[in-house]
């Protein structure tokens, strides 16, 4: 009988173009006007994972963008909960991409488009790895659950709630998450940390309308001018979150993280070189790779208010807004950090004028995983079968939303697993996947299976 591997190798070059039309379907979970297109994405996934050969395979609708659900359970086998998504970032500022982001491009050996990282080859790989098994074997070597959604760019705000009022359903020995990555092309890692997310809008209005600068604005507060001074209130000069209290929950890092994450980071492409920065900034006492990695962030995403076209407007503008989220770790608590920025912008705005604090609907708790979980050192063992050397063991200064719920809801650890690298564009222009990976990872994604089986 034909093994897996042959299988997967006779399969490589239909497989490909199946990636490139994958890549080819626009689903940007905050754009409304792609809604049809998220959804044509969530069909297009359950086709694939029924012709895969899942036998349970179901689109979940409820008041956002749909979720792919899927079962194969093989008796007396542990149960492996497959978690990913299938949406995808905005992709502006357009002029900076060098081809369009939904026409696939291969350049160099990689796959340049929106969501080619992040994260539908990895994805894509897993299914691909599925039924690899079921043409080979009639079965996985391990009892799957499928968990699809197309709502993580958005920070996931339905799917704690499903997994709450499925969580019999949902009942697994543990998560693999395919939206995941390696640290370099020869360097592979497992990433044992997530962060936290919670963020809020700022709306700051000054007056009923925008008015003369050179009439008023000697008079009247400017709503640019508010804004900006608020911004820069929530740091001090040498890049400390000035927050109140924001600290307060943090768990100190000890002589064995600080080890973990310098022997990590030494593997690791620098981070000026992988982000194309010019200059590092933040919080002094901490190596850039551990405030990265693992302590809390605040970040302005956006200000923005007044006149911003071509030539000039002598306006006192009367309306200014502000984009903050904040990165966290254990153990803080994201509802508690948006009470806090909530206070922090009420003792520092300025004096009579009118705003409004909107949290954004999407948190996240930060997650961790302990090195010595069973999952985890079958995921290092495959890697290091694949790679020829141990994995290092990273952190993350993202944050994957469901990990923690699953570990609070279901009692179940998540292993991070997949092959997009860093410095691959996730969230940018030019977000690119290598073509290598594609094969690497479908492989990757069986020799798991066959270990999470024994």
């Amino acid at each position: 009988m034909t093994g897996w591997r042959e299988y997967l190798a006779e399969h490589e070059s239909a497989w490909f173009e199946e990636i490139l039309e994958l890549l080819r379907i626009p689903s940007i979970s905050t754009d409304p006007e792609r809604k049809a297109d998220v959804a044509a994405t969530a069909e297009w996934i359950a086709e694939r994972m029924q012709r895969a050969g899942v036998p349970e395979v179901e689109i979940v609708r409820g008041p956002g963008h749909p979720l792919v659900t899927g079962r194969w359970i093989v008796p007396d086998k542990p149960r492996v909960l497959i978690y990913g998504h299938y949406d995808v970032q905005p992709v502006e500022p357009l002029d900076l991409w060098l081809s369009p982001p939904f026409e696939p491009t291969v350049r160099d050996g990689k796959i340049y488009a929106r969501g080619s990282g992040d994260m539908k080859a990895n994805l894509l790989n897993v299914i691909h790895a599925v039924e690899a098994f079921a043409n080979t074997n009639g079965q996985p070597p391990v009892s799957l659950i499928f968990l699809f959604e197309g709502e993580e760019e958005i920070g996931s705000p339905n799917l704690p709630a499903y997994v709450e009022a499925n969580k019999e359903a949902l009942a697994c020995d543990f998560v693999v998450s395919a939206d995941s990555g390696v640290a370099g092309p020869d360097v592979p890692s497992l990433t044992v940390g997530l962060k936290g997310l919670a963020g809020c809008q700022i709306d700051i209005r000054t007056g009923e309308r925008d008015m003369h600068s050179g009439m008023y604005g000697a008079m009247v507060p400017n709503a640019n001018q508010v804004a900006a001074q608020l911004a820069a209130s929530f740091h001090t000069a040498d890049g400390t979150v000035a927050v109140d209290g924001f600290f307060d929950k943090v768990i100190p890092l000890t002589d064995d993280d600080e080890r973990e994450i310098a022997r990590a980071s030494a593997e690791e492409t620098p981070i000026l070189e992988e982000s194309g920065a010019f200059a590092y900034w933040g919080e002094p006492g901490y190596s850039p790779a551990e405030r990265a990695y693992a302590r809390p962030t605040l970040d302005i995403n956006g200000i923005w208010g007044g006149f911003t076209g071509e030539g000039s407007k002598t306006v006192t503008p009367a309306e200014a807004h502000i984009k903050v989220t904040c990165r966290l770790v254990p153990d803080q608590d994201p509802h508690e950090i948006v009470r806090l920025l909530e206070a922090h912008v009420a003792k520092h705005i300025y004096p009579g004028v009118k705003y409004e604090v909107r949290a954004n609907p999407g948190i996240a708790y930060p997650f961790r995983v302990q090195q010595d979980h069973p999952a985890l050192k079958k995921a290092a063992q495959a890697l290091e079968e694949i790679f020829g050397r141990e994995p290092i063991y990273t952190r993350s200064g993202g944050s994957v939303p469901l990990t923690a719920v699953f570990q609070r809801v279901l009692g179940a650890d998540t292993v991070s697993y997949a092959f997009t690298l860093a410095g691959s564009g996730p969230h940018a222009p030019n977000e690119w996947f290598r073509v290598e990976d594609l094969a690497r990872g479908r492989v990757g994604n069986c020799r798991l299976f066959e270990l999470l089986g024994e």
